[in-house]
């Protein structure tokens, strides 16, 4: 069976996501800072994994800890090895660096640096313990039996996603456009997901040291697909969401409105199914019904 490596996954976006692949039989590795809720998510993961249909029930392994923190990082790594090997790694978890959000006039520094600190630092040094077992990955073969044909929705679905990678495409810096050297996309081996954010792209107010660290995030995963063609690395905007995240940002703000994380997760197992090439995507234009796939 496959193995992700989900963080953040006691609650939102993370928890929908690692229920889904566990319903495919995916075995997981989950981690949240708090014990408790990320325990009463992982018995609803190994519910989810009994009736997944794939022969033996998946495996849920959930360690509590600060992805900040090295040690957790490599006992994640670790887990995923003892399930025997590491597919897809979900770097999730996410620090505000403020809450309530606040001008940056007024943003401490240091609910900056710790906002860069799991949103940015976290992620890389998970991708440096995870590296050689995603480069180890027949991700591809294994995944083949639970997706089927795994190429299909990005090659002949109309997204226009099948030529080659090109590392700077995705840059409205005229100075860097065309300016790759990258080998075409390969992407034989595992995949990276990050879950970015439209603050990344676009300026709000009192979203600013939050936007910078996503758009930090977008910019190193760009310059990891470059360098390790051999890996998909996927960096995702999911869009509004009813969160816990937004709630803590704007307590003021009326969310009843904006959809449900596992709203989100069609458009995520999408990446799955079609082998989408690297690149900067959105999850709204991936679950619109005409196909069409936003990346930028």
């Amino acid at each position: 069976m496959p193995v992700a490596i989900i963080t953040g996954a006691s609650k939102g976006l993370g928890r929908a996501l690692a229920a889904a692949l566990a319903g495919r039989g995916w075995d997981l590795v989950v981690d949240a800072r708090s014990a408790g809720p990320l325990e009463e998510a992982a018995r609803e993961l190994r519910a989810a994994g009994q009736g997944a249909g794939c022969g033996a029930a998946a495996r849920v392994v959930a360690l509590p800890g600060d992805v900040a923190d090295a040690g957790h990082r490599a006992a994640l790594v670790a887990a995923a090895g003892e399930l025997g090997g590491l597919d897809l790694l979900v770097n999730n978890a996410s620090a505000l660096g403020a809450e309530p959000l606040v001008r940056l006039a007024d943003h401490p520094l240091d609910g900056l640096r710790a906002a860069l600190e799991v949103n940015v630092v976290a992620p890389l040094g998970l991708v440096q313990e995870a590296l050689p077992l995603l480069l180890m990955s027949s991700y591809l073969p294994s995944y083949e039996e639970f997706a089927g044909h795994p190429e299909r929705a990005f090659r002949d679905g109309g997204d226009g996603n099948d030529e080659a990678y090109d590392s700077h495409r995705y840059t409205e810096n005229d100075r860097n456009a065309g300016s790759s050297d990258s080998s075409p996309y390969i992407g034989t081996g595992g995949a990276i997901l990050n879950i970015s954010s439209d603050a990344a792209v676009e300026a709000y107010p009192t979203w600013g040291g939050y936007g910078a660290a996503k758009a930090a995030l977008d910019q190193q995963s760009a310059v990891l697909a470059a360098e390790e063609p051999g890996l998909r690395v996927w960096w995702v905007d999911p869009g509004d969401m009813r969160t816990d995240l937004y709630a803590a940002a704007v307590p003021d703000d009326d969310a009843s409105g904006r959809p449900l994380p596992g709203t989100v997760v069609p458009a995520l197992l999408r990446l799955l199914d079609g082998a989408a090439p690297s690149g900067r995507y959105t999850a709204a234009s991936m679950a619109a019904a005409t196909g069409e796939v936003s990346v930028r």
